[in-house]
């Protein structure tokens, strides 16, 4: 066995002056010594195998699965947004930016595995500055409506009407497709960049927005956000009348919602992905239209503050 004090292998002896001998374990380094039985119980302890610990593989597979979707759909997201820069069309943009933020936020909330919150920052920065450009080109200067489910024919869908003026009224329910429906006279359809990350919200609880109303994301937003996906450290929601104020403290999306602020179309039209998420969430659980009237970051950018317009008809 080895010396406890040097870390030499120590030679076993008889004792000197005993009667009758007694083996000893000398260190012939440094003259370390142990009796036989000291010597048989460190000897023990130092071979005893510790108990194998039981590890879970429901996270690992869950993340072996959705890797290959999320790496997927970042890449078609990239393919989709690389020939929009060419050929200035907003169409491809959005759709790759849809498929991006999925994709990376796929990876993101991923429980055996997260990608550092740079990597999905510098994923999304440059395709929110492309949607800026896209929609800069389309000369829209009215602000983003989020529709409600009785405008679509597909009730868990979302989508964006952005008038082409700001005294444009809402189009029909019957002037709305519900297919690829990107334009019209008055205005275009876009689908929203945080629609992903409504259907995800979803997915955590259980249930759809359009099965609930106000008081229910009243009570269960904050804690999905601060408790379940761990995305923030608080979350405050008031709501007065038609208007609905949140504040969200140090949540994941502090830089993209912080570089959106330099991007004044894509703020005022669509929000910052989380805003629009919840723009989303908000029309089908009101079932009226929502506008993103204010979005504002504190002076130390650790809290985000946002307030909805819920719209009457």
């Amino acid at each position: 066995m080895k010396c406890p004090r040097c870390g030499e292998y120590m030679t076993a002896m008889n004792q000197k002056g005993s009667d009758p001998p007694k083996r000893v374990e000398k260190c012939l380094f440094c003259g370390y010594t142990l009796s036989s039985v000291t010597a048989e119980v460190t000897k023990a302890l130092s071979i005893q195998k510790p108990k194998p610990v039981m590890k879970s593989t429901r996270a690992t597979k869950q993340f072996n699965i959705n890797k290959p979707i999320a790496v997927g759909m970042l890449t078609l997201g990239l393919v989709f947004l690389i020939p929009s820069v060419f050929y200035s069309s907003y169409v491809p943009a959005f759709v790759g930016l849809g498929l991006a933020f999925w994709g990376a936020l796929l990876l993101y909330v991923t429980p055996a595995k997260h990608i550092r919150l740079d990597l999905l920052n510098a994923t999304l920065g440059p395709a929110l500055s492309n949607t800026e450009r896209m929609l800069a080109n389309a000369k829209l200067d009215g602000k983003g409506v989020y529709l409600p489910p009785r405008y679509l024919k597909n009730s868990e869908s979302s989508l964006l009407f952005v008038p082409s003026k700001q005294d444009v009224g809402l189009p029909e329910p019957e002037d709305i497709d519900g297919e690829e429906h990107f334009g019209n006279p008055t205005g275009v359809f876009l689908v929203p960049h945080g629609a992903a990350l409504s259907r995800i919200f979803e997915d955590e609880l259980g249930t759809s927005f359009t099965a609930t109303d106000l008081s229910y994301i009243q009570e269960k937003l904050p804690k999905l956000l601060v408790e379940d996906l761990e995305m923030a450290e608080s979350m405050e929601i008031k709501i007065e009348d038609n208007t609905v104020t949140m504040e969200i403290t140090n949540h994941v999306f502090n830089e993209i919602c912080l570089e959106t602020s330099k991007l004044p179309k894509t703020q005022r039209i669509m929000g910052c992905p989380l805003a629009s998420a919840i723009a989303c969430a908000l029309a089908k659980a009101t079932g009226k239209p929502v506008v993103i009237e204010k979005e504002e970051q504190s002076q130390d950018g650790k809290t985000t503050e946002i307030r909805y317009r819920l719209m009457e008809e």
